[in-house]
């Protein structure tokens, strides 16, 4: 892996400098302001500096896996408390779930990583008390003892695991950074390794993006009870109020009353305007009427996954419009759903359309894993989550930095 510090006036300048040079496909690992140097630098503008990263093609090619035993026990490592590099990973091409082999970062490059390194102390207080603990059980004599290194990625892995990552992809992770491991390999290098391979496996969030001609046509699907309503009316306030995007709202709602008149209510406080939509006639007739707006926002009912009446109607319905405008499917799910629930109605929707994902509830839930492990499964970009039902402040683009964090052992900010 490639990775390369370029300045600019701005971050924007500064991207553009390292796509020049490795690519479109780079990805952004830190971004930071710097003063230029010399004698009268404390005088110059600012520079945006942006530390980006670059897989090479001969880390692309993956090894079989090895199987990885089950931990016996399960310790929580508090890893790089309050940490928060505080900007969103991007990347002009997502990575769709695929393996990522992390080499060496420079000794250089990982002094500068302060997003990272800076929040280590904690991680290490732990491990140094978790290494000092006698042995709860002899080794067999023919086996060797474990290292230390072999025990920290024990904590990581467990760690893991305590934050719901599925087990195969915390082995995926641990076996991917095995390859790659050399003897004597400071802890805090394990870290940042194992840290930015999973903000690479999470990839660039990808949010709604305006329409090249005519309106964005904007479907919000998912389960019941998911919260799509709320949602719906946080990133409408967001793009109308803040973005001061021209926008209308659209339910196809039509079993549940209450969910109509919420989003009309929204819609009345916003001025935005509002239809119910029963047919696929009144869609088009509403892409008429609307035609010179940004976004048409189009609630959805909530069906069950497994009613295949239901499913073959709303993949007709998404598609209704196909060829009359552009679209974006959002799947709206909660993150308090299991794994296995999540799987189901994710191969539910796959067959219907490609979508993009937006995770609901984070305030009611304690482990992040199912983030990573949908992404993974899916491929698909996660885009916005929300954490509250207040309009239209509980909502936020997806940062994968800051969910890595967590996943790893970090507190919650």
């Amino acid at each position: 892996m490639i990775i390369k510090k370029f300045q600019g006036k701005t971050e924007t300048e500064a991207v553009e400098n390292a796509k020049k040079e490795l690519g479109s496909n780079v990805v952004i690992m830190n971004v930071r302001n710097v003063k230029k140097k010399g004698v009268f630098g404390f005088l110059m503008p600012q520079l945006t500096e942006v530390t980006v990263a670059l897989e090479e093609e001969s880390e692309r090619l993956s090894a079989p896996k090895k199987e990885q035993p089950k931990p016996q026990s399960q310790h929580y490592v508090e890893a790089i408390s309050g940490a928060d590099p505080g900007r969103t990973a991007r990347e002009t091409t997502p990575l769709r779930g695929n393996s990522v082999y992390v080499t060496e970062v420079p000794e250089d490059d990982r002094k500068d990583n302060n997003a990272i390194e800076e929040k280590l102390d904690t991680l290490h207080t732990l491990l140094e008390q978790q290494l000092q603990k006698p042995e709860e059980a002899k080794e067999e004599l023919d086996e060797q003892p474990e290292t230390e290194i072999e025990r920290f990625m024990k904590l990581l892995y467990n760690t893991m695991l305590d934050n719901e990552v599925d087990e195969q992809y915390a082995n995926q992770i641990i076996d991917e950074f095995e390859k790659i491991n050399k003897p004597n390999m400071p802890f805090d290098h394990v870290l940042s390794n194992i840290y930015q391979k999973m903000v690479l496996k999470f990839g660039m969030p990808s949010g709604i993006t305006p329409a090249e001609k005519g309106p964005k046509l904007v479907f919000f699907v998912g389960p019941t009870g998911v919260g799509k309503t709320t949602t719906i009316a946080k990133i409408a306030s967001k793009f109308s109020v803040e973005g001061k995007k021209k926008l209308a709202l659209l339910t196809a709602d039509t079993y549940r009353i209450a969910a109509a008149e919420q989003l009309r209510t929204y819609a009345n406080i916003l001025e935005v305007p509002f239809r119910v939509i029963y047919t696929e006639e009144d869609m088009e007739l509403a892409l008429q009427e609307f035609w010179d707006y940004d976004y048409i926002m189009v609630d959805t009912a909530g069906h069950s996954h497994q009613n295949d009446a239901q499913r073959e109607a709303m993949k007709e319905f998404i598609h209704s419009m196909d060829g009359k405008a552009e679209k974006e499917v959002f799947l709206v799910l909660s993150s308090t759903i299991k794994y296995r629930d999540l799987v189901n109605i994710a191969d539910a929707y796959s067959e219907m359309t490609e979508y993009k994902i937006i995770f609901t509830k984070l305030d009611e839930t304690t482990t992040l894993g199912n983030l990573l492990n949908l992404k993974l499964y899916t491929g698909a970009s996660l885009s916005y989550v929300t954490s509250g039902q207040n309009v239209p402040d509980d909502i936020e683009q997806f940062n994968p930095q800051k969910t890595v964090k967590r996943l790893l052992g970090g507190k919650k900010n």
